[in-house]
């Protein structure tokens, strides 16, 4: 397949449908439209059918009676033509509106709402020569010859179908007054249009499916395409690597700068690092303000040692604590009394301290 053949073989992203959609491509058949307005047209025909026969008998029995004793001057040529636009409003109206609402339900059937001025704008390659040639004997325009093939072919074989299986009724209209004969010809006109509308309608789904193949197959993607879009949207992967890493790197910071106000720093001894602080009057319970491991722990401890921060050796609950509270986060309800006797640990060695007492290494 000529996809296949220039590497577009993935299928369009929405980004891409919705861009082509933004140009006026889309997978519609007018053929649909146009089977679906014939159907319309005849059966409206048939409905208002004793109206438009009421209005042209009028209009006829009225040019009919006596023209020549009108005289005609300006008023009565201007009221003449103004009943005359009525009478054919009158006539047309109807059908035109029940032909307009079926062609604009079809269109949104198939594509929705939409509205771009864009395939209004002149292209300077529809009009090229060169370009209009390649069109001439492209694959699209034999898809049209033998769409348009198949509906010559469908149109007379319905017409003749209809006129052969009403043969008998067409020969005995010669023995018929007008009106009968004007009934007939309109019964056998509505059944041909009918047929010829259904028939169309058949071709037009077919024809749909094309279109949506044809469609799928032109808005389809190469995968370098599809890379190059979701980097895109999602930024180039190393300059998220690189805003992460930033944000990593001032996070840490703000993380040590808060290690020397913490109340202690538990310890794993050596790999895990936990500082906790905890003020009775702006917190519900003792706080994480820093946390990490190996090298940041290490840091953590190295702080701590140079700011008199109590440091207390605790393995199951440092690890605990690293696995399950982040940092700026109050410790859990389960962790509370482990917590609370280190704090109270912590605050009778500082009061020893206040008193002259060394703190213990």
């Amino acid at each position: 397949m000529a996809g296949d053949k220039d590497g577009r073989t993935e299928k369009a992203t929405p980004k891409r449908r919705s861009e082509a959609r933004k140009k006026g491509q889309v997978a519609r058949s007018t053929e649909v439209n146009s089977a679906l307005i014939i159907l319309a047209l005849f059966v409206a025909i048939r409905t208002f059918g004793q109206n438009i026969y009421t209005s042209l008998s009028d209009l006829m029995r009225f040019f009919l009676s006596s023209p020549a004793s009108y005289e005609l001057n300006e008023k009565i040529v201007a009221d003449l033509f103004l009943n005359l636009a009525l009478l054919f409003m009158k006539i047309v109206l109807p059908v035109a509106l029940v032909a307009l609402v079926v062609g604009v339900i079809a269109n949104i059937a198939q594509i929705g709402f939409m509205f771009t001025p864009k395939p209004l704008i002149p292209d300077a390659k529809k009009i090229n020569p060169l370009s209009g040639a390649s069109r001439l004997f492209s694959g699209k325009a034999l898809v049209e010859l033998v769409k348009s093939s198949l509906k010559i072919i469908v149109i007379g074989y319905m017409a003749y179908s209809v006129i052969m299986g009403r043969y008998a009724e067409i020969v005995n209209t010669l023995d018929m007054d007008i009106w009968d004969t004007l009934s007939t010809f309109g019964s056998i006109l509505y059944e041909v249009g009918m047929k010829i509308g259904v028939a169309l309608l058949i071709l037009a789904l077919l024809d749909f499916i094309y279109q949506r193949y044809s469609f799928e197959k032109s808005i389809r993607m190469t995968k370098q395409e599809i890379k190059e879009e979701y980097r895109q949207m999602e930024g180039d992967p190393q300059v998220k690597a690189h805003i992460r890493r930033k944000q990593q790197e001032m996070a840490a910071a703000r993380m040590m700068q808060a290690v020397p106000t913490a109340d202690v720093v538990i310890t794993n001894p050596t790999r895990l690092a936990i500082a906790l602080k905890y003020d009775t009057e702006t917190m519900g319970a003792p706080k994480v303000v820093a946390k990490g491991q190996r090298l940041v722990a290490e840091k953590i401890r190295e702080l701590a040692k140079e700011n008199n921060v109590p440091i207390v050796e605790d393995k199951l609950l440092a690890q605990s604590l690293f696995k399950t509270v982040e940092v700026d986060k109050e410790i859990p309800y389960d962790l509370y009394k482990a917590i609370a006797e280190i704090l109270a640990y912590v605050y009778q060695l500082n009061r020893g301290v206040r008193q002259g007492n060394p703190r213990p290494r």
